[in-house]
C-alpha cells in the first residue's frame, strides 16, 4: 500500500529535476542569470521533497 502513495511525490520530484536541469541549460545558454535562478530552485525544491518523503 505504501508504495502507491510513493509515487505523486517521486513524481514530482523527479520532474522538478528535470526543469531543474532545463532551465540551468537554458540559462547557460543563453546567459541569463534568471534561469540559472530559476533551475536552482526547483533543484533545491526537489530534493527538499526527497528528503521529507
Amino acid at each position: 500500500m505504501g508504495a502507491i502513495y510513493d509515487r505523486g511525490p517521486r513524481r514530482l520530484a523527479a520532474g522538478l529535476m528535470l526543469l531543474a536541469v532545463a532551465l540551468a541549460a537554458a540559462g547557460a545558454l543563453v546567459d541569463s542569470l534568471w534561469l540559472l535562478g530559476f533551475g536552482a530552485w526547483a533543484l533545491i525544491v526537489a530534493v527538499l521533497i526527497e528528503l521529507l518523503r
